[in-house]
C-alpha cells in the first residue's frame, strides 16, 4: 500500500523516519514567482522571503493531473492507495485527489479527508504510514486515522490578522477592526466542516497566548495526560512560553515542535505559534 499526501501537512523528522510517505506539493506565488511548497522553497527560505516582500503571497493546490500522474506511477508497483489530505473545508485538494481517482483505472485509491491541517494531518498520515508499514488491511487503518482525528484539537493564535484577510479565511472588516484594537484570535479547526472557528480571543497576543492552555482545559481536565505538538512561524520564544505553560497543567507527552509549511503560512503570516494535542487515553495504539 502507498501513502500519499500534500504539503499542507506538518510532519517532523523523526516522525518521518522510517515511513514511506509520497507528497504532493502546494503551489505558492509570491512577488510574481511560483513555488511548489518543500520543492523550490524550503521553510526557512520562503519566509525569509515573504519578510523581505513588500507583496502577499497566493497558494494553489495540485492539479487532477498532478494527483492523477502520482497514482499512475505508484500504481506500478502496488495498486493500493491511501491518499490522506488537508481539510475539504480550507483547501480544494481532496477534491482535485477525487477527480484524478477516477481517471487512473489501475490504482485503488482510498481518499481520506482530514478535516484539519498542519501537524494534526501530520498525526493522520504519520498513523497510516505506520499501519500500512505494518500490514495493516485498509479497513483497519482508516478506523485508526478516524480514531486519532476524533482524538485531536488543534488551536492557535497570531499577532497580526494580515494574511487571514486577505486570504479571505476572515472578513476584512471584522479583521480591520481586531487589528485596530489589537485583539488576536484563538483558533480552532472545526471537525465537522474541517473550517476555522473561534475559540476566543484576548487584547494582545501574548494575553492569547496563555490563553491557549486555557482552551485547552476546557476540553481537558488539568492534570490529564496528553499527547502535545507545538508548531510556530518565527517565534521560538512564543514557543517556549507555551510549552511550559501547557507543562504546568498537564501531563505530557511531547512530539518534536514542528515549524509550519510554506503552503500554510502563506495564510498566516510570521508569529504564529499554535498545540495540537490529545488525551493519550482516547488515542488508539499505533502500530
Amino acid at each position: 500500500m502507498h501513502i500519499v499526501t500534500d504539503s499542507g501537512v506538518d510532519l517532523s523528522p523523526q516522525q518521518r523516519d522510517g515511513l514511506d510517505i509520497h507528497q504532493l506539493p502546494l503551489m505558492i506565488t509570491l512577488d510574481g514567482k511560483t513555488y511548489r511548497s518543500g520543492i523550490d522553497v524550503q521553510v526557512d527560505e520562503f519566509y525569509d522571503l515573504l519578510a523581505a516582500s513588500p507583496n502577499l503571497p497566493k497558494t494553489s493546490m495540485p492539479s487532477p493531473g498532478d494527483f492523477a500522474e502520482v497514482y499512475r506511477e505508484l500504481a506500478k508497483t502496488d495498486p493500493e492507495i491511501l491518499s490522506v489530505h488537508i481539510s475539504s473545508g480550507l483547501s480544494g485538494t481532496a477534491e482535485s485527489a477525487r477527480v484524478a481517482a477516477g481517471m487512473v483505472e489501475e490504482a485503488q485509491v482510498t481518499l481520506v479527508d482530514t478535516l484539519t491541517l498542519s501537524a494534526a494531518q501530520g498525526w493522520q498520515v504519520e498513523a497510516a504510514a505506520r499501519a500500512a508499514k505494518a500490514g495493516w488491511p485498509m479497513a483497519r487503518i482508516l478506523e485508526l486515522v478516524r480514531q486519532v482525528r476524533e482524538a485531536t484539537e488543534t488551536v492557535y493564535t497570531l499577532p497580526d490578522l494580515t494574511y487571514l484577510i486577505h486570504g479571505g479565511r476572515i472578513s476584512h472588516m471584522k479583521g480591520l477592526l481586531a487589528s485596530m484594537l489589537k485583539i488576536a484570535p484563538l483558533i480552532g479547526v472545526s471537525k465537522t466542516d474541517g473550517k476555522y472557528y473561534m475559540r476566543g480571543k484576548k487584547r494582545g497576543f501574548s494575553r492569547a497566548l496563555t490563553a491557549l492552555v486555557d482552551v485547552m482545559a476546557q476540553d481537558h481536565a488539568e492534570g490529564t495526560k496528553l499527547r502535545v505538538q507545538l508548531v510556530h512561524i518565527n517565534d521560538p520564544e512564543g514557543e517556549a512560553r507555551l510549552h511550559e505553560a501547557i507543562a504546568a497543567r498537564f501531563e505530557c507527552e511531547w512530539l518534536p515542535t514542528s515549524t509550519v509549511a510554506p503552503a500554510l503560512g502563506a495564510h498566516t503570516g510570521p508569529g504564529l505559534v499554535g498545540v495540537i494535542y490529545a488525551a493519550s487515553a482516547a488515542l488508539p495504539e499505533m502500530p
